[in-house]
């Protein structure tokens, strides 16, 4: 326990926002495994509660957003919080009380996966509430991290066909207040998958890696708790992305047949 142990009061913590997987393939499973793997601790604020197979998602049981505030309230007072993930939210109410308790409490880091539908198709953000996550919270996030097809849904847009979409969707995007967007070439073709950053008035900046032939799922929570942890740690952006990139390539060849 944080109170007994004073090495682990100290620690930077990445406070975790998202939904569980009992699965243990996505979710805060992967979030809290990822950023341990960066010698960091975790501090987490449960959304969801579902029933998954790494086949279908069978259950969605959301968080009432008061119980959400206040478990992110009591991760912040416990413990030194350094960076911010957030993952699966649901609804534009639990939107709502995130970006308001963000807003109130925490000048950190804050990177945002804008979980929208799981692998398996099922949705995972109402509709409605896709306007509250670009109006309310995208202004307070360090970075965005959406797939193409997450991109194409945010935008209105049909999916990216080129890197000429993309930067044309992410600037749409940049009118919400996002900062920095990086869209995941994950869902893309050819030999690289080819992630982009994308700032405000500079050329994109590319992370590539080959592509390896192998499924898992929550390689998008890898990524953005990579991320976070490295920001934590006062890593800069750019070098965060890299070092995080590097780290979702090697567990997917680590997966190889």
């Amino acid at each position: 326990m944080a109170g007994s142990d004073g090495s682990v009061a100290m620690t930077p913590h990445v406070l975790i926002i998202a939904g569980s997987d009992s699965s243990g393939g996505a979710g805060i499973v992967r979030d809290v495994e990822t950023v341990s793997a960066f010698g960091l601790r975790c501090s987490v604020a449960v959304t969801a509660v579902t029933v998954q197979t790494h086949a279908r998602v069978e259950r969605i049981e959301r968080m009432p957003p008061q119980l959400i505030a206040e478990q992110m309230r009591a991760a912040i007072a416990a413990n030194p919080i350094a960076a911010v993930k957030i993952g699966m939210l649901g609804t534009a109410a639990t939107i709502d009380t995130v970006a308001s308790v963000l807003a109130s409490s925490l000048p950190v880091p804050v990177v945002l996966d804008p979980v929208l539908a799981s692998t398996s198709g099922r949705q995972l953000l109402d509709g409605g509430a896709v306007d509250a996550l670009k109006r309310k919270l995208f202004p307070l996030c360090t970075l965005v991290t959406p797939n193409l097809p997450e991109l194409a849904l945010l935008t209105g847009l049909p999916l990216a066909s080129g890197e000429r979409d993309i930067v044309s969707q992410a600037a749409k995007l940049f009118e919400t207040g996002a900062p920095a967007i990086l869209v995941k070439g994950g869902h893309a073709t050819g030999a690289s998958a080819t992630d982009m950053l994308l700032l405000p008035d500079r050329e994109p900046i590319r992370f590539e890696a080959s592509r390896i032939a192998v499924s898992m799922r929550g390689t998008g929570c890898m990524l953005a708790s990579a991320i976070a942890a490295h920001l934590a740690q006062y890593e800069t952006l750019e070098i965060s992305i890299g070092k995080a990139k590097r780290h979702v390539f090697a567990k997917l060849l680590a997966a190889r047949p």
